[in-house]
């Protein structure tokens, strides 16, 4: 049996629309596990949202690596960066939706200050 595709429905879309702009400007990239088959259409969904509200995003490649570290969603932060406020907002807003996102700190990312990375994984 085939799990069904993660996406981000019209009212999830509405609500982090609506938390999002309070963080104009947000530093983001969007990154998706090759190997899981929703991610990369998951990612995309992110990616769209990310762009409407007018936040700066680096397009959503694949990565093999933060996916294998991480099931679901995660947040790839530098280690002396920590989580920006945007990236909280983003995962109090999910957690309403019953959609939890774990922070991994990765000494090998430099980040601009105050971005971060949104990876999707393989599905939890």
């Amino acid at each position: 049996m085939q799990p069904i595709p993660r996406k981000l429905t019209t009212d999830q879309k509405a609500v982090l629309i609506q938390v999002l702009l309070a963080f104009p400007g947000q530093q983001v990239g969007v990154t998706y596990y090759p190997l899981a088959s929703d991610a990369q259409d998951y990612a995309q969904d992110f990616l769209t949202l990310f762009t409407v509200i007018g936040w700066k995003v680096n397009a959503g490649a694949p990565s093999e690596s933060f996916g294998r570290q991480s099931s679901g969603l995660a947040f790839v932060v530098s280690e002396e960066g920590g989580l920006p406020p945007g990236a909280e907002a983003l995962r109090d807003a999910l957690r309403v939706f019953g959609v939890e996102v774990v922070t991994i700190s990765d000494p090998d990312y430099s980040a601009a200050p105050g971005g971060f990375i949104l990876s999707v994984g393989a599905p939890a």
